[in-house]
């Protein structure tokens, strides 16, 4: 089964390895910076919408950050 845990890790790694800053992704997603921080330190995971244009804005397969594929 896949779980909260494993996403969380995925959507960390996409964010921290992408060329695009936390402040510039939060601009882009109309969010403020402490949240793009919180998804990746803490238990915070976005709303399917803001996962959504998470994944568009990093370029990156949404059934990747889900865990049903790897790529």
């Amino acid at each position: 089964m896949i779980t909260i845990k494993q996403i969380q890790q995925k959507l960390r790694e996409a964010i921290e390895s992408s060329s695009i800053s936390k402040k510039e992704l939060a601009d882009k997603l109309g969010v403020n910076p402490s949240t793009i921080s919180r998804y990746l330190h803490d238990d915070k995971f976005p709303s399917l919408d803001t996962l959504a244009n998470l994944c568009m804005i990093l370029d990156i397969s949404a059934d990747y950050i889900l865990c049903l594929k790897e790529y």
